[in-house]
């Protein structure tokens, strides 16, 4: 249990994570630039649940969060990089 600990606290960027993550999800936006982590689920309505599959955010796909910019995050989905705000990487939840 304390390895998981480890973990969350690195992907946390050193915050303390949400009870939720206890489970393992955490929410896109809180993934530490650099790490690597596996779509678990979209929380949302239809209309951005469907955008963000258009993307490429669908279950088990693989992402990568590249950098925050400007209140953006870039990740690479599927082979490609794609920019989307704070606010949409907070509906997309990862393990």
């Amino acid at each position: 249990m304390p390895e998981e600990q480890a973990v969350l606290h690195t992907l946390y960027k050193g915050k303390n994570p949400p009870s939720a993550s206890i489970s393992g999800m955490i929410p896109l936006n809180m993934v530490r630039p650099g790490t690597e982590v596996s779509v678990h689920s979209i929380r949302g309505k239809d209309e951005t649940r469907r955008f963000l599959e258009s993307l490429g955010f669908v279950e088990d796909a693989a992402v990568t969060v590249i950098t925050e910019l400007g209140g953006n995050l870039i990740v690479n989905v599927k082979g490609t990089r794609v920019a989307i705000s704070k606010a949409m990487a907070s509906r997309v939840y990862a393990v």
